[in-house]
């Protein structure tokens, strides 16, 4: 695929906290309308890659475009403002302020209450939950508030950092449902998860890392075929 054709284009990327790389020249894209997944096992850098795409890690080389303009340089905020959108691991929602707040605080979005009611055309089971404040949502509902927010702003990309960490096995379908439903929302997916093999299945390409680089990359259903590697990288669930 061309880089024209690319949503998400990341070329050589390469950081860390100190003078020593934690990722190593790390070459990624996202098309548009695509789901891709980032796996490997514990301490893989998936996350560190992460935070230099969001503009969070200290040290950075490498180039990263979104929609053909280059990105690199900007704060995480400008990104965010680019098209850029995160649910992270933790701390995705504001406990103590209502469903509602949550929606509303969302920075940088016109006309917000139509465009609430837009996203939470998706997300039903919110609204009868608007006055009530997020902690007193389920870990399902949390995630789907977490979700609703990260739309809010029109993003074209979202980023998420393991959507299903932490949650009941029975939740674990209707999260990956939310994460399938995003393409046809106008949305590409990136994302980190744990449980590789459900989101490859759901996914079109995959990136392995270990120890810092990309050791395989391909479509989704080539790598899960990979007996080999799915032994090695993509664990047992």
């Amino acid at each position: 695929m061309s880089g024209a054709d690319n949503l998400l284009r990341i070329a050589q990327l390469r950081g860390g906290y100190s003078e020593v790389d934690i990722i190593h020249g790390i070459d990624l894209a996202v098309a548009p309308g695509e789901i891709v997944t980032i796996a490997g096992t514990n301490g893989a850098g998936k996350s560190t890659l992460v935070k230099a795409l969001l503009g969070l890690l200290p040290r950075v080389a490498g180039t990263i475009h979104l929609g053909g303009r280059d990105i690199t340089a900007l704060s995480a905020e400008d990104r965010f403002d680019a098209g850029l959108a995160y649910v992270p691991q933790v701390a995705n929602v504001f406990p103590s302020l209502t469903v509602r707040e949550n929606l509303l605080v969302v920075r940088g979005v016109a006309n917000i209450k139509r465009r609430m009611d837009e996203v939470l055309a998706d997300f039903p089971a919110l609204v009868e939950r608007l006055p009530q404040p997020a902690s007193n949502l389920s870990g399902g509902e949390r995630q789907q508030l977490a979700f609703a927010r990260a739309l809010m702003p029109s993003p074209r990309i979202m980023v998420l950092d393991e959507p299903t960490a932490a949650l009941a096995p029975s939740l674990v379908g209707k999260v990956f449902d939310m994460v399938q439903k995003l393409p046809a929302a106008g949305v590409a997916v990136l994302m980190v998860e744990q449980r590789a093999r459900q989101a490859l299945q759901i996914s079109q390409q995959g990136y392995i890392l270990d120890q810092g680089r990309c050791v395989l990359q391909g479509p989704a259903q080539g790598l899960l075929a990979d007996e080999r590697m799915a032994q090695l990288y993509l664990g047992n669930h």
